[in-house]
């Protein structure tokens, strides 16, 4: 793993920073990198209570466990991705402490914990077009009475595999996506958002 000061985020070549505005006017689609969010893969029994109950412990708050789901506590996001996956985002960058402490947890339970932070990167996605824009490539019905907020859902979006959140606030949504496509996804949203107009934030 290469040291923190050397890291660069997937979309750094973009100069995203200096292209950020504080207010992005009557822009439709408004885009941003979420770069530093450390991410961990988790894996476990959901019908154990043991592990349940020490992942819990460790994360002070409990597992979502109903279908696109989501749980969230004060650093850390917890996000369902099947009856036995889950995917965790960590505030600060670094996710290594926490799957640290969960494999300590686990230890004896058929479970484990995978540092997955520089994998994939993160896209948020808002302004009032945002909707439609994700619909020109996505196969879900993303319309609030079917993807309320607090949502979440493993797709595809223009062919690229994505995790697509939707905040408690309804008005942002955040794309996992593998490092690897993270380019092709920006310039793909720049293009389907430029009847709209798109503007870059700084987050």
């Amino acid at each position: 793993m290469p040291e923190r000061y050397l890291r660069q985020s997937a979309l750094a070549h973009l100069g995203l920073e200096s292209r950020a505005v504080d207010d992005p006017g009557d822009a439709g689609l408004v885009l941003c990198e979420r770069a530093h969010l450390g991410k961990v893969g988790l894996r476990g029994d959901a019908g154990d209570k043991g592990f349940l109950d020490a992942v819990a412990k460790e994360l002070g708050f409990a597992l979502p466990l109903r279908p696109n789901t989501v749980a969230a506590g004060e650093d850390v996001t917890a996000f369902w991705l099947g009856p036995n996956e889950w995917l965790l985002a960590v505030i600060p960058y670094e996710g290594t402490p926490l799957a640290e402490d969960l494999d300590k947890a686990l230890t004896g339970l058929h479970a484990g914990a995978t540092v997955l932070t520089d994998s994939r990167t993160v896209i948020g996605v808002s302004g009032p077009a945002a909707r439609d824009v994700l619909a020109k490539g996505c196969p879900l019905d993303l319309h609030p009475s079917a993807f309320p907020s607090g949502s979440c859902a493993q797709s595809l979006l223009a062919k690229a595999d994505v995790l697509i959140y939707l905040h408690e606030d309804g008005g942002r949504f955040d794309l996992y996506v593998p490092r690897s496509y993270a380019d092709y996804l920006w310039r793909w949203l720049e293009d389907a958002g430029a009847e709209y107009g798109v503007a870059v934030s700084g987050d």
